[in-house]
């Protein structure tokens, strides 16, 4: 039988690589008959194979200067007009609802031409709302536990909040400051661990941690260890995001064995479902103060028992998912 050849959008992981992109790598290569393709663009524009799967593809029309940018634009179109020529379909995993923000007239015209050509979207979870014009299959994002396990995780510290990750305007980090500059009690804390977006975000949450020594941030980019010890002593996790859809922040937090506090809308509620009692709180409107000190009394106050369930979750699962998805693309391509 011959191999399905699934050419993927990124290029051969290093260790500093998103552990979602290696795992789902491997879970793919593990699948009988499957040959898999690292992104390079000699390969992806002279290269055969039978589907190409995108990820993030604001990356292939970005560059670290206007010139690169313009380049990659380029070749993006060339890897288009190949795609429409040997009729290969696109399957793109719909990570983000929304185009990316600030990016130019140009980078957005191509991720519409983009998406207008693709055959099969692949969504996280069953909500997320996909056009009738693609294909859909719904798999879940896979859990961090086996990958994570190679790291000591240190004991819960009482009272301890944590937030870990690249720190965004939209994450809200700068609310949880000011929620947490509330909770009068000086048996709590708060550890913040990320790389912010700008400098003026990292001035501004310097600002807003003032003083207060129970606040420890930390705000450089986090080894895969450092992301363990933070979530690791935290109590409670939380994730004051503005907008959330997707978190892989949320399954690393529940993969170590913590519970996170996150904004309520009906995705959270299906993964507090899913995950069972007593793992994903739930906040309404902007966080504050009573939300983090009532969330965390509940957190104390629970018996702590088996882990969350991550049944759903399991890569090798994922894998065939994921080959299943392409072959459905790969149909629809022909039939059309």
């Amino acid at each position: 039988m011959k191999p399905l050849v699934v050419q993927q959008s990124f290029p051969r992981p290093r260790p500093t690589t998103n552990p979602y992109i290696w795992m789902l790598a491997e879970s793919i290569e593990a699948v009988p008959e499957v040959r898999l393709r690292y992104f390079t663009w000699r390969g992806a524009l002279f290269g055969r194979y039978d589907v190409i799967h995108l990820h993030w593809p604001e990356i292939l029309v970005s560059g670290q200067s206007p010139l690169k940018a313009l380049l990659r634009q380029a070749l993006t179109v060339l890897l288009v007009i190949k795609l429409e020529l040997t009729r290969t379909p696109i399957v793109r995993t719909a990570h983000n609802l929304d185009l990316p923000q600030g990016i130019s007239r140009r980078e957005r015209a191509l991720l519409r031409w983009i998406d207008r050509r693709t055959t099969l979207k692949i969504r996280l979870n069953e909500l997320t709302e996909i056009d009738g014009r693609w294909g859909v299959a719904t798999i879940p994002h896979g859990h961090y536990r086996d990958w994570f396990a190679k790291y000591p995780k240190p004991p819960a510290v009482a009272g301890r909040f944590g937030y870990f990750g690249l720190i965004r305007r939209y994450k809200g980090v700068d609310a949880l400051l000011r929620a947490f500059a509330g909770v009068e009690s000086a048996s709590v804390s708060l550890a913040i661990g990320g790389k912010p977006s700008s400098q003026r975000l990292v001035a501004e949450l310097t600002a807003l941690a003032g003083k207060d020594s129970r606040v420890m941030l930390n705000l450089e980019f986090l080894s895969e260890e450092q992301i363990v010890a933070i979530v690791g002593s935290s109590q409670l996790v939380v994730l004051p995001y503005r907008e959330m859809h997707n978190s892989g922040g949320a399954l690393t937090a529940l993969s170590l064995g913590r519970p996170v506090l996150v904004p309520a809308n009906e995705v959270n509620r299906l993964l507090s479902a899913e995950m069972g009692e007593g793992w994903v709180y739930q906040f309404e409107g902007e966080l504050t103060s009573k939300a983090l000190a009532d969330t965390l009394a509940e957190v104390e106050g629970r018996v702590v028992g088996e882990l969350p369930n991550l049944a759903r979750r399991e890569w090798t699962e994922a894998g065939t998912l994921h080959v299943d998805a392409y072959r459905q693309a790969i149909a629809l391509r022909r039939n059309h």
